[in-house]
């Protein structure tokens, strides 16, 4: 059960509408993220799947409700009312959502919840949590296989993370264009090719490289790719070559100047007859270094990225948050009015009312500008919606999108972009070089919403 997965703020506001009457008023929140971090010009959704898994399941059980009981910030507020109503607490919300794998800049809503407030409440640290990693990961990727281009790609960073996280990374990573992961686990748990070699302790466990090498094809005839890097990589392609011919998937190098080696093992397998044989790379590489290796022209065929991708290394937080945007008195769905609420805090400033993104496009086919306006606002001709409706009444209205049309959509969005989105050099600046507008309509309401709050009538 995933019900304390939260922070304590949840639970005492939680607990404070519910003694307070205020339980059965509808709230809509969106989560959205205020900027781009530093060197990112745009950022690929992802986590939904997670967090609609968890709408699904949420439940209190007794351990957790005794647990609570016990805590002392909690305490007076946990009557045996209060308890019987977190033992029957269901997500009876409506969800929107952008669909994993879509491209989207700062302030544009990826999660729109309407739902009785305690609900809503309850449910946003972990929908952050799930949305705010998956994301950043999902993003880094994305740079890293755009740096590759013709390039493969594999996730190899499992020992650099926690083990969930490392599982929502390998899913991540595969989703927006890596063709595996070194994770067994996510291979069995989201259907992921699963990729790997050996490490340099199989070799050194052997009297020589040549009994490790001969060793390693007699277990593994159909899939050799041997890391020849543990001693002297240019004798061990030789040697390799030698001793796995025609059995020889692929050398991996894990060491030294990667672009120059991989020009010499090159030679060394298409002279031994091994042209077939793939070279694979790895040892901490990211996006800049692939980028320089495929300019230089190393003939390397598959790249295996750890650290720097499973950790975004160099942007590791994503900075998404969840806002209160309307408040009804009512259940959702009975169509009663709401009221569209904002905060105006410098430089935390919030959209009040219900959204929409609307995108359009450019003759080819390319981004050219989003307009985020009020739910249900004509959208004009040509626009796209980003958001769709996952769940209704806390079920959802389709079942699960599988990882090969998550993988369709991230390929069909990358190709959309503009060349100066695609770039992957660092830029400090924390601007997006993508135009992002609010309707006049939006506008307008904004300035109505701060002028009641500032007067404070309503």
């Amino acid at each position: 059960m995933d019900a304390l997965h939260t922070d304590l703020y949840q639970l005492t506001m939680a607990a404070g509408y519910f003694h307070r009457g205020m339980a059965s008023r509808v709230a809509t929140c969106e989560l959205f993220v205020r900027r781009l971090p530093r060197h990112r010009r745009f950022l690929v959704a992802m986590g939904l799947e997670r967090v609609l898994r968890y709408l699904e399941q949420l439940r209190f059980t007794d351990e957790q409700i005794a647990y609570l009981s016990a805590l002392p910030a909690l305490a007076d507020a946990m009557t045996p009312a209060f308890c019987s109503y977190l033992r029957d607490f269901r997500f009876h919300g409506d969800v929107w959502a952008v669909p994993e794998g879509t491209v989207f800049f700062p302030n544009e809503p990826l999660l729109r919840v309407t739902a009785p407030i305690i609900e809503a409440q309850l449910i946003e640290t972990f929908a952050l949590s799930a949305v705010n990693h998956a994301t950043t990961i999902a993003s880094k990727a994305a740079r890293i296989v755009l740096a590759a281009g013709d390039a493969g790609v594999m996730e190899f960073g499992t020992r650099r993370a926690h083990p969930e996280a490392a599982l929502d990374a390998a899913r991540a990573a595969y989703a927006v264009g890596c063709v595996g992961t070194s994770n067994v686990e996510a291979g069995m748990r989201f259907g992921i090719p699963v990729l790997g070699t050996a490490a340099h302790m199989w070799t050194m466990a052997h009297p020589s490289e040549e009994a490790a090498f001969e060793g390693y094809v007699a277990v593994f005839p159909s899939a050799a790719i041997l890391l020849i890097d543990t001693y002297d990589t240019l004798v061990g392609a030789a040697r390799a070559a030698a001793i796995a011919r025609d059995k020889l998937k692929g050398v991996r190098l894990d060491s030294g100047d990667l672009g120059a080696l991989s020009v010499a093992v090159r030679r060394i397998l298409d002279a031994a007859g091994c042209a077939s044989a793939k070279i694979v790379a790895s040892g901490d590489l990211n996006e800049h270094r692939i980028a320089e290796l495929r300019r230089a022209g190393a003939p390397i065929d598959l790249y295996g990225v750890g650290t720097d991708l499973v950790t975004s290394i160099d942007s590791p937080a994503l900075g998404g948050v969840y806002k209160l945007v309307e408040i009804g008195g009512v259940e959702p769905g009975a169509g009663a009015a709401r009221t569209p609420i904002a905060k105006f805090s410098e430089g935390k400033a919030t959209l009040p009312g219900a959204h929409q993104v609307h995108r359009f496009r450019d003759p080819a086919g390319r981004l050219a500008r989003d307009v985020i306006a009020l739910d249900g606002e004509p959208a004009g001709p040509g626009a796209e919606p980003l958001l769709a409706p996952v769940m209704k009444q806390g079920a959802r209205v389709a079942p699960p999108e599988g990882l090969d049309a998550v993988r369709a959509r991230v390929r069909a969005e990358i190709a959309g972009l503009p060349e100066a989105l695609r770039r992957i050099d660092d830029d400090p600046s924390p601007g997006a070089p993508f135009p992002v507008e609010v309707s006049p309509e939006l506008g307008a309401l904004v300035e109505t919403v701060r002028a009641r709050v500032v007067s404070g009538v309503g």
